[in-house]
């Protein structure tokens, strides 16, 4: 390096470090950590052109990696990872792109927040350390963790997580009610998320926020104290992603009767919007963006809000949407009947969720519920796979097999005389709209086509029957089944001459092309 150039470099770490600036206004340096010390040391380059925000503005840095920008009265001041990048990882693999100025700390709650930061008084720098991230990636994607307490974190660990440790993915993400209201146990449910060994992002949920909060403004202190902002973006290789807060608190809850579930709506507010509608300026038009929040658009929403995000999104040639919330699999294209602007349908995935049904239903061997979704499918989790705009996503069932993509539901024994009565239904636990699901019996050569329906999965609602009566225990008891499943097939069962068994074949094209099968015995007298 130059002699000048390393002069202007010295000079500017001692002008930054030993500045005081005046409470409105956050200035720092965004630099490549050559010894990943998180330190800003003589001879480490700043970096141009890294997008900074106070959740409600953006600037870019300068050509020596300066930035300055008006300081929060209460949140976070980030940066928004570039490509070929990463972000220093604490201990429990949370990325640290964030300073959270708190200047009084966290009112006190029931669950604890921030310690106060005091009012800025020198730079704040972030650390980045060159990365290369290949065109073509992966990533884990999670529903609901949703524990109570540290034996439902015990059944994360062993029914979903111990399979999955050694997955080649970029990072993980949990798409919110990381926990199910003991915000207590944050650090513990991250302990055994981080034996994944990759960077883990969380979305914040309705069961996440602190209940005693008067309000939005401090609903996320205990969330924001073990994850910084809740909501923020960030790039890996050609693809943009966005967390997004979209639960809105709308106050404690002191009648026990009156709480119905919580007394939230699914929102943004107006910095989150401006921050969004800022954040997407930066990326170009053909690179995919993704969504990722809690709840789904088919949910109760502030109209306002959701038409908004609409309208920013509408433009995108290729965006999409990642949600949970609902402990059901859904693949929802959205469209003009539910106020999508846009030319083409928005997709939004519902994820699996890894509680399932909040850990209910009769224990296995190991202890652990089959906690089967209120859709009939199984617990679990989805491996998305991206390459430039393009995406394709993978359900995971939970201790099953990868094959294990639907269940068939027959009668056990069919009576020859009863001619084209009986049905069977097959429950493809990721299919959509988009799928083409067909059957044949005893290995006919031609496929017969199978209708889709919109009912209650007939297998959930025979186990419901002996899992779902009040007088089983809460925790075992099964929750009442979804009324319209949206990935339910159904056919009438094919004639047959002589008794005996016979081997019914399905098959799914789903919307990627990728073909799932499974097979099932029917006895005919």
């Amino acid at each position: 390096m130059s002699g000048p150039r390393m002069a202007l470099i010295l000079a500017l770490c001692l002008a930054y470090a030993g500045t005081s600036f005046a409470a409105s206004m956050a200035r720092g340096v965004v630099f490549e950590d050559m010894n990943r010390d998180q330190l800003w040391d003589a001879g480490e380059m700043g970096i141009e052109g890294v997008p900074v925000s106070n959740g409600r503005e953006i600037v870019l840095t300068d050509a020596f990696g300066r930035y300055e920008i008006e300081v929060p009265e209460h949140g976070a001041i980030f940066l928004i990872k570039p490509t070929n990048w990463a972000t220093h990882m604490d201990e429990l693999m949370r990325p640290q792109f964030f300073y959270m100025h708190k200047p009084d700390g966290s009112p006190e709650q029931e669950f604890p927040g921030s310690e106060p930061t005091g009012e800025i008084t020198e730079s704040i720098n972030f650390p980045l350390y060159r990365s290369v991230e290949k065109g073509r990636f992966r990533a884990l994607l999670f529903g609901d963790t949703q524990p109570d307490d540290q034996r439902e974190i015990d059944f994360i660990a062993h029914d979903v997580v111990d399979e999955l440790i050694g997955t080649q993915a970029e990072f993980a993400v949990v798409l919110g009610d990381v926990l199910n209201d003991d915000l207590s146990l944050f650090d513990s449910l991250c302990g055994t998320m981080a034996t994944l060994g990759m960077p883990m992002y969380y979305v914040l949920g309705n069961h996440d926020m602190n209940y005693d909060s008067p309000g939005d403004d401090l609903a996320n202190e205990s969330f924001e104290a073990a994850f910084g902002p809740s909501y923020y973006s960030f790039n890996i290789a050609q693809v943009h992603f966005v967390v997004l807060d979209n639960v809105h608190w709308r106050g404690e809850v002191t009648d026990p009767d009156a709480w119905e579930g919580g007394n939230y709506i699914a929102g943004l507010g107006r910095d989150q919007l401006n921050f969004l509608s800022q954040d997407l300026r930066l990326v170009h038009p053909d690179r995919l963006v993704v969504l990722m929040m809690h709840i789904p658009y088919n949910h109760p929403w502030d109209e306002n809000d959701k038409a908004e995000l609409f309208r920013i999104i509408a433009h995108r040639r290729k965006c999409m949407s990642l949600a949970a919330h609902a402990h059901y699999m859904q693949h929802d294209f959205v469209t003009a009947s539910e106020g999508w602007p846009g030319e083409d349908e928005h997709h939004q995935y519902i994820n699996p969720t890894v509680c399932g049904s909040w850990w209910t239903g009769t224990p296995d061997e190991l202890g652990i519920p089959h906690t089967t979704m209120r859709d009939g499918a199984p617990n679990g989790s989805t491996l998305a796979f991206f390459e430039g705009p393009n995406y394709r996503l993978d359900f995971l069932p939970a201790r099953r097999p990868k094959s294990y993509q639907m269940n068939i539901w027959a009668p056990e024994e069919v009576h020859i005389d009863d001619r084209g009565v009986s049905e069977f239904f097959v429950n493809v636990f990721a299919g959509s709209e988009r799928s083409k699901v067909e059957f044949r019996m005893n290995g006919e050569t031609a496929w017969r086509p199978m209708k889709r329906l919109a009912a209650p999965d007939p297998y959930f609602v025979e186990m419901t029957a002996t899992q779902g009566s009040d007088d089983i225990p809460y925790g075992v008891r099964t929750p009442r089944p979804q009324n319209l499943v949206p990935h339910l097939w159904s056919a009438v069962i094919p004639e047959v001459r002589t008794p005996g068994s016979r081997v019914i074949e399905v098959r799914e094209h789903n919307m990627w092309g990728r073909v799932h099968e499974a097979r099932r015995n029917i006895r005919f007298k």
